[in-house]
């Protein structure tokens, strides 16, 4: 079910990157004021968004609790501080006595300033993981012996039910979901529009004609993907490829990886009518560990080796942890090998995506549906807190770099020498969101 339903045109991205970085913000910037207060330091302000106030409260502990005309960020202002930012104290704070000097953000010790810093981004992480753990525990994974949940519309005779049990293929016994991919190739067809299953049904064991298996089938699609802006949806069968027949979907990616970016004429199934449409693929730049990248051509095409949808059971708690932690790590290191290669030149800058393109992903994941939509918040989430890690000044990263040296060499920063580094990190973060900003236009 779509998220924002009452929103169309160039509203509903407008509303789902709101929402979105809204709620991220939040979530970042709770982390800061919440290890703050733990730590002893007074909030002053938290607000969501910036610029003039549209709405404000204030708490039983003197915080103002607002929410700002432009979504675009937020802030926690701690007592003591000279700005949104915390570069510096207010002068005022000098004829704080000592205990209320304590509760201001330059005046708690280095341990309550580091801690409090870093709370913004590592919240971002456990928000991230607590998303994918509810997503892991809900969504679950394939039951075995594999049953059938849920028949698909196709446009092949079809004799399976819903809550068949899987015994074989086509002769192959079936042991468990990931068995499947090892018999693709060894499959034979004599009739390209069918294949044998062995069933088990009420009890008994039956063998029964359906769809064959590993079909071009659209189980789902990329955000901004050739096949997006095809007007390709999710159960499009694709049926031929410029005038050719298809059964399978790994013909589907060779001749698209062949195609080195030209267009390609696709028949296409979708609910008994069969239509035509082109597609262009995009190009991708995918680094590889040992140094450079290969380009691949993409359709943003997500398929499915079955033709229906299989029966899922809860993932145990302990394994939705681990899985959730390792999808959020996942997220983090790509964001670290992306960046790297696109400063180092091996990949395309275009691969930087800005506001408008993120506002363009949320859009799209909030039309597929509240799990993908939630799903997109954990990976930006993620993302948005190892951006926030960079030692780059205004950022958290930045402040944390200032606090090793506090740490190593006994004394903070020189004031001068910090207000030049926080002026050029400015600059430079706004020059990435510019740089960003224009490859959404022109890449």
């Amino acid at each position: 079910m779509e998220v924002f339903p009452y929103f169309g045109g160039i509203l509903h991205p407008v509303v789902s990157f709101i929402v979105s970085l809204s709620i991220i913000v939040f979530v970042h910037e709770y982390g800061h004021y919440i290890v703050g207060k733990w730590s002893g330091i007074k909030a002053d302000v938290f607000s969501v968004g910036m610029g003039p106030v549209i709405l404000s409260r204030v708490d039983k502990n003197g915080t103002t609790w607002q929410i700002a005309a432009i979504p675009f960020g937020g802030f926690v202002k701690f007592k003591g501080d000279a700005n949104i930012s915390s570069s510096h104290a207010d002068f005022r704070s000098k004829a704080l006595d000592e205990n209320d000097l304590r509760t201001t953000l330059h005046g708690a010790p280095l341990w309550a300033r580091t801690a409090t810093v870093a709370a913004g981004p590592i919240f971002n992480f456990i928000f991230s993981i607590a998303i994918f753990f509810i997503l892991f525990v809900s969504v679950g994974q394939v039951r075995e012996p594999l049953t059938v949940s849920k028949i698909n519309p196709l446009p092949f005779v079809n004799q399976l039910e819903q809550g068949d049990e899987i015994i074989s293929i086509s002769g192959y016994k079936i042991g468990s979901a990931s068995s499947v991919s090892e018999i693709l190739e060894h499959i034979e067809y004599d009739d390209p529009n069918s294949i044998t299953y062995e069933i088990r049904r009420d009890g008994e064991i039956y063998f029964v004609v359906g769809p064959p298996i590993d079909l071009p089938r659209v189980s789902g699609l990329v955000p901004l993907s050739a096949a997006v802006e095809a007007n390709l949806n999710a159960g499009d069968v694709i049926l031929e490829i410029n005038g050719e027949p298809i059964n399978k979907f790994n013909e589907l990616k060779e001749a698209v990886e062949k195609s080195s970016g030209s267009s390609i004429g696709l028949t296409v199934w979708r609910d008994a009518k069969i239509f035509q449409t082109t597609i262009i693929p995009k190009r991708e730049d995918i680094p590889q560990p040992e140094g450079g990248f290969i380009t691949k051509w993409r359709i943003g095409i997500i398929g499915s080796i079955y033709p229906f949808d299989l029966l899922t059971e809860p993932i145990p708690v302990h394994q939705a942890v681990q899985l959730s932690i390792l999808q959020t790590y996942s997220i983090i290191t790509s964001s670290i090998n992306g960046l790297y290669h696109i400063v180092a030149g091996n990949i395309s800058t275009c691969n930087l995506s800005g506001p408008v393109e993120i506002a363009e992903i949320s859009s799209h994941m909030a039309r597929e549906g509240i799990q993908s939509f939630v799903q997109t918040l954990a990976l930006f989430s993620a993302a948005i807190g190892f951006m926030n890690l960079l030692p780059i000044p205004v950022l958290d990263g930045g402040h944390l770099v200032f606090y090793g040296y506090e740490a190593i060499f006994k004394k903070p920063p020189n004031q001068k020498a910090l207000s030049i580094l926080m002026t050029t990190g400015l600059a430079l973060v706004l020059f990435f969101m510019m740089f960003a900003i224009f490859n959404d236009y022109y890449c």
